[in-house]
């Protein structure tokens, strides 16, 4: 989006687009499709930033339904347990390397350290609910920017704010609006209206003990604590849809990030594939098809409408939030713990895609850890990840070739055992 935006066509300069970025990694949510709803509203205003918001994630919302469609109807097949067989297992290297990359840019000192380590420990070990350890995160920043200014600073993405080539529309003819209580009340109205309706017709119609209404209402909560990006909140999205909802089995979370690797849009659609499956294994009156797809529908809506009202509401206050210090600071804790976080996601894919056998939720005193079955262990699985991680860390080859790769010996190893056994 900086390539072509500012580089290329030039709509936007460097520090007004590294201005909507830095606001953006202020909120709960996708911040690549909150960034492109801020510069469409910038552009055009209010719909400008519809049409941007909603183009950014439509391709990959139609690519990740007809593959969860195949998914449904033909997992079970050699043909996809082959290619799932080396595509899932290049997932973990490419989990890893987030968290190396995130780490490497946010974890500063010691402080920042302790913080991931603490994040991934409450999640790992004691399984904490995601929403309360990015919350404790935030009020350590936020009193620890007091106390520690220098340890809870920002290095944030304005370091390099200055240069860049010229905006062809100027910073003065972009759109502005007004900051008034009034606005905010109009525009906080009809974002709750549009966020919440959907839900409130799929209850009338089904009740509020369907599948559907707790989609709705689990990724609707989902939407205000998903700070520090998809790979951040996927570790609790695969704890409840897994161990609380039973939409998912361990394994198939694996898959369907997989899904959202391979196709265009935020990683964030990872949940389509979870509403997905989920409405198709309990369709209640309906039939599974019609059930998985408006699943999908609904999950998706309640994830990116609120991309909208948080960009509509406070784009006028983001000069407020840019100049505050102690927000700041709570942005870079909760940026610490996420490292923790996406940690502890590589390890919950680690073990569910080794091993055939996991005990899920070993309790040992206060703690709660997945032990696995050793003899369970598979070495295809174990081959291919290693594979993967050479890849990315030895080759530096892109996302892409890595898993086209690993989908091919994967799959190779996979239909050789078939054939074998």
């Amino acid at each position: 989006m900086h390539r072509t935006l500012v580089d290329e066509l030039r709509w936007i300069g460097e520090r007004r687009f590294l201005h909507a970025l830095n606001y953006c990694m202020l909120l709960p949510g996708p911040e690549a499709q909150q960034l492109a709803i801020y510069v469409g509203w910038l552009l055009n205003g209010t719909v400008g930033g519809l049409i941007a918001g909603t183009l950014f994630v439509l391709p990959g919302f139609l690519s990740i339904m007809a593959l969860s469609a195949v998914y449904a109807g033909l997992g079970d097949t050699v043909a996809i347990e082959a290619l799932f067989a080396g595509v899932a297992p290049a997932v973990l290297a490419i989990v890893t390397s987030a968290v190396v990359r995130v780490a490497s840019r946010s974890l500063r000192n010691g402080a920042l350290i302790g913080i991931a380590v603490a994040a991934f420990v409450a999640l790992a070990l004691f399984r904490l609910p995601f929403p309360i350890v990015v919350a404790a995160a935030a009020a350590v920043g936020f009193t620890g920017g007091r106390i520690w200014p220098d340890r809870f600073r920002s290095g944030g993405h304005g370091a390099a704010a200055d240069g860049g080539p010229p905006p062809v529309i100027s910073d003065d003819a972009l759109h502005e609006a007004a900051a008034s209580w009034r606005r905010a009340a109009k525009v906080t109205a009809v974002g709750v209206i549009a966020w919440a309706a959907p839900v409130a017709v799929i209850a009338a119609v089904f009740g509020t003990g369907s599948v559907f209404v707790d989609q709705g209402l689990f990724f609707s909560g989902t939407a205000v604590v998903t700070f520090g990006g998809a790979y951040a909140v996927l570790a609790y999205v695969a704890q409840r849809a897994v161990y609380t909802y039973g939409w998912l089995a361990p394994g198939e979370m694996v898959r369907g990030l997989a899904m959202a690797e391979t196709t265009p849009g935020p990683l964030i659609m990872v949940v389509q594939f979870v509403a997905f499956m989920g409405g198709y294994r309990d369709p209640g009156s309906l039939d599974p098809w019609v059930a998985a797809v408006l699943s999908a529908c609904l999950v998706t809506w309640v994830t990116f409408v609120p991309c909208f009202l948080w960009i509509f509401l406070g784009a006028p206050y983001i000069e407020a939030l840019r100049g505050n210090a102690r927000l700041s600071a709570a942005l870079t804790a909760i940026t610490a713990a996420v490292v923790g976080v996406i940690a502890n996601l590589a390890l919950f894919f680690a073990v569910h895609t080794v091993f055939g056998t996991v005990h899920d939720g070993r309790q040992y005193g206060p703690i709660q850890v997945d032990v696995p079955v050793w003899s369970t262990i598979n070495l295809r699985a174990l081959a291919v990840s290693a594979l993967a991680f050479w890849l990315t860390f030895r080759r530096k080859l892109s996302l892409l070739p890595t898993l086209g790769i690993c989908a091919v010996v994967g799959g190779s190893l996979h239909l050789l055992g078939q054939l074998a056994s």
